[in-house]
């Protein structure tokens, strides 16, 4: 992978991981690092499906794989930001 696609990787993921964290409800309890990571994953995960369903390139905005990368964005913020929400102390 390139310089530039890895910067771009990191840009939309930290779009895709901002727009994830909108569609949870409530406060999130996890640093910006984190969502970009999510958002990361998330966009490739998303790629990978909408490739295996075979919406992955089409003509103009491909919003199919957008709705993927998004949606398991939020499925990932919730799911981080719950297990750190569920964490007590001892002392």
């Amino acid at each position: 992978m390139t310089p530039e696609g890895i910067i771009s990787a990191i840009i939309i993921g930290a779009v895709i991981g901002i727009l994830g964290r909108l569609l949870v409800r409530g406060r999130q309890r996890i640093s910006l690092l984190v969502t970009i990571l999510i958002g990361i994953v998330a966009a490739l995960i998303g790629t990978y499906l909408a490739s295996l369903v075979g919406v992955q390139d089409t003509a103009g905005v491909d919003w199919i794989e957008l709705l993927f990368q998004v949606v398991l964005a939020a499925i990932g913020v919730a799911a981080v930001s719950g297990s750190r929400g569920r964490r007590r102390s001892i002392l």
